[in-house]
């Protein structure tokens, strides 16, 4: 492989304006298929095979033309302070408000607060209920406009007035750390390049490709049924892969132009060794992200496909476009260590003496840092597991549930009118349970419906049950119970697992079949699914991974120890997750205004990302080890070698990273913030804890064995030469131009 990649990078360091034209014009069509493409629906959290999909399929079956995939509003009303509601100033008012909503082209139905009994117990607070005949995202602007107005009038008339449900969603906003986060990258490649020149082609080269990557996702969101969060994640890790990809190679360039290569040589050297460890790189992350598909929900699917396709396209870009724009940059990129002038180079491009042995250069400080560790390995494992470990230990009061209205800042109608819900009907009100009853197997429908309605009434945390309400056919009938507890809460998880129980008793005397459905019901089931799924996934993912790693490294245990500190660093960020976000530790500055359960999406999305992320950083070090090993170096020296060339490139890709991941606290979308700070957190603790200390602790530790392999198992394994042990052959025999013409002609 390293050699194959030598020649692409020379070939394109050749043929930068070819190269350079493929990918603009790339960019261009992505943007034009993006703006000519209609806006992306709704995310959809369809669980195919659990119950609450099932009884939301049926009912479109069974009640059909009602919309059960609309938009939905609740506009709430509260009477100023000793008033009611039901005075009649507040009642026209109100039923002035209804009268406007029913106007709406897109309204499919209204329910006046009077007539369906929607007044609190007090008198103090009124709410009317809207569906709309299309999802939210569906909604015309006019539409929305219209809801708001209505609003607006009765505040006017000295209502208090709020409106929650999905029918004012929005695209989800990312705010200005987005590009704080953008501009700490492009700090730390100044930093660590000392040149605006290096620095701008990681920024611009990872720019490109995620233009690409969300261009192509939001020309395709209406067709694939994409959602609005889709092209967010893809953005947050296409960004933090695509510049890391590009600094690993631009930083191996310059160090192969102080070894006193050409430009043209140091390009191909570059993408063939650190090309070589971007490739796998990105075939973990892709691996982990294609993964999430044995999940089998389709959101998480899209979500995963699309954020790989968009890390695909960076590793195309950094092995392609990169070396392209090194050869339009020429002299501007410096050689590492070099300043003002190429140094220990003349003008004319000859040697300089070099420098005599009495003259060592300064150990850096990974060199001095791995030192240190080599001489003390023992204490730094059990150190950094410790620590690593106390960080996880929240993770054990883990809490999963999906974000609704309660988790939605305070500024916003929808969580106040959320709140005034709560205020006037109690918690559970916001999150009604739908329960369907399926009679059609019943040879008395009605009395299966009331026996239902009965069992309900007598479970423990019932406020109230609505009369059953049969569909035309009589075979079918819904029946809406409300909690007393918060839709997240636990008391309303036990309630659903008690109704199905009850459920499997009724079918047995009445042959109905009784299904719980509705948002609550859904995130609960969607919650089950991914804790049923993690383990599998899990498997499933670090299985290749380990295998993949075992071809790099050519090792069993250092695959395994990969894998394991993996385990650790994000048991710890899920903790930093549950403690932030659940317990409320730091929350004000993080932005978190409602503490409450995990999005359940979080645990599987973490391991997916930060595994491939870990491997990263995994293949980058390491690779330098191994190549220094293979080049006859001791193990222990090895070590401090690997140290001596990718810490400095190695931690500024951490920071860059976490900078971009962290960017993304600033989302008005909850779940966003909450995987922007999981993945900062794990990169932190992964790059710094895990990589940076654990990593060379147990490599000294281990010595030889740690690069041990069974013989019949080396001569299986395909050798894919990561170190670019092939170019020093090649550079021996004098390779040239002739390679580049022979990979064109093939």
């Amino acid at each position: 492989m390293a050699t194959f990649l030598y020649k692409l990078g020379r070939l394109a360091f050749r043929r930068r304006h070819f190269v350079a034209l493929i990918w603009v014009a790339l960019l261009t069509l992505a943007g034009v298929g993006a703006a000519s493409a209609p806006p992306a629906g709704t995310t959809s959290f369809s669980i195919p095979g659990t119950e609450a999909q099932k009884a939301f399929d049926l009912l479109e079956q069974r009640f059909p033309g009602q919309s059960a995939d609309g938009a939905t509003a609740r506009v709430v009303f509260k009477a100023p302070s000793g008033e009611k509601m039901t005075d009649a100033g507040n009642k026209a008012t109100v039923e002035k408000t209804v009268d406007e909503l029913k106007d709406g082209s897109e309204v499919a139905s209204v329910a006046d607060p009077y007539t369906g009994k929607a007044v609190s117990k007090d008198g103090t607070i009124a709410y009317a209920s809207v569906r709309y005949d299309v999802s939210g995202m569906e909604l015309e602007e006019s539409t929305k406009h219209a809801l708001e107005d209505a609003a607006e009038q009765a505040r006017d008339a000295g209502l208090t007035v709020e409106v929650g449900g999905d029918a004012l969603q929005a695209v989800p906003e990312t705010g200005a750390t987005e590009i704080i986060g953008i501009a700490v990258a492009a700090v730390v490649l100044v930093i660590t390049f000392g040149s605006l020149v290096a620095a701008g082609l990681p920024l611009l080269t990872a720019l490109i490709g995620v233009g690409i990557g969300v261009s192509s996702i939001t020309a395709l969101a209406s067709a694939l049924e994409l959602g609005s969060t889709t092209s967010i994640l893809a953005m947050m890790i296409g960004l933090a892969v695509g510049i890391d990809y590009a600094l690993f190679i631009v930083s191996r360039y310059r160090a192969e132009l102080a070894e006193g290569r050409e430009r043209e040589d140091a390009a191909g050297r570059a993408v063939g060794t650190a090309g070589s460890a971007v490739v796998f790189a990105g075939l973990t992350v892709v691996i982990a992200l294609v993964g999430l598909a044995v999940v089998n929900i389709p959101m998480l699917t899209k979500m995963g496909v699309a954020a790989a396709g968009t890390v695909a396209i960076a590793v195309l870009i950094a092995l392609t476009m990169i070396p392209a724009l090194l050869g339009y940059a020429g002299r501007r990129v410096k050689p590492a260590g070099a300043k003002g002038r190429l140094l220990g180079r003349r003008r004319g491009g000859e040697k300089t003496e070099p420098k005599k042995e009495a003259e060592p250069a300064k150990a850096n400080l990974g060199t001095r840092w791995a030192s240190f560790v080599v001489r003390r390995p023992l204490a730094v494992l059990l150190l950094g597991v410790i620590g690593l470990g106390a960080a996880a230990i929240p993770a054990s009061d883990l809490e999963l549930g999906l974000p609704d209205d309660g988790s939605q800042p305070t500024s916003t109608t929808q969580r106040r009118a959320y709140d005034l819900l709560s205020e006037g009907f109690g918690p559970g009100f916001n999150g009604p349970l739908l329960v369907v009853v399926d009679a059609k197997g019943s040879d008395a429908p009605k009395d299966a419906f009331t026996q239902v309605s009965d069992e309900i009434k007598g479970l423990d945390g019932v406020v109230a049950v609505t009369p059953p309400a049969p569909n035309k056919g009589g075979d079918t009938a819904t029946i809406s119970v409300i909690p007393d507890s918060k839709p997240s809460s636990v008391q309303t998880e036990d309630l659903v697992h008690a109704i199905r129980d009850a459920g499997g008793d009724i079918k047995a005397d009445t042959g109905a079949e009784t299904l719980v459905t509705g948002s609550t019901a859904m995130n609960i089931d969607v919650s089950e699914k991914l804790n049923d799924a993690l383990l599998p996934y899990l498997v499933l993912v670090v299985g290749l991974a380990f295998l993949l790693l075992i071809v790099v490294f050519r090792s069993i245990l250092v695959p395994l120890k990969a894998a394991l500190g993996f385990l650790l660093s994000v048991m710890a960020a899920l903790g930093a997750v549950v403690a932030v976000f659940q317990w409320g530790w730091l929350s004000g500055l993080m932005g978190v205004e409602e503490t409450g359960p995990v999005m359940s999406m979080m645990p599987i999305f973490m391991v997916g990302v930060v595994f491939g992320l870990a491997m990263d950083y995994e293949v980058f070090l390491v690779t330098r080890m191994r190549e220094a090993y293979v080049h006859g170096e001791k193990p222990s020296q090895a070590v401090v070698t690997g140290f001596k060339h990718g810490a400095r490139v190695v931690t500024a890709a951490a920071v860059i990273m976490m900078a971009v991941f962290a960017g993304f606290i600033g989302s008005s979308e909850s779940m966003v913030k909450m995987i922007g700070f999981g993945l900062a957190i794990a990169v932190f603790f992964d790059a710094f804890v895990v990589r940076m200390a654990l990593v060379p602790a147990v490599l000294a530790l281990l010595g030889k064995k740690a690069w041990w392999l069974p013989k019949w198992l080396d001569r299986a394994l395909p050798n894919v030469d990561v170190e670019g042990e092939g170019l020093r052959t090649a550079d021996e025999r004098g390779s040239g131009p002739d390679e580049d013409r022979e990979l064109v002609r093939t």
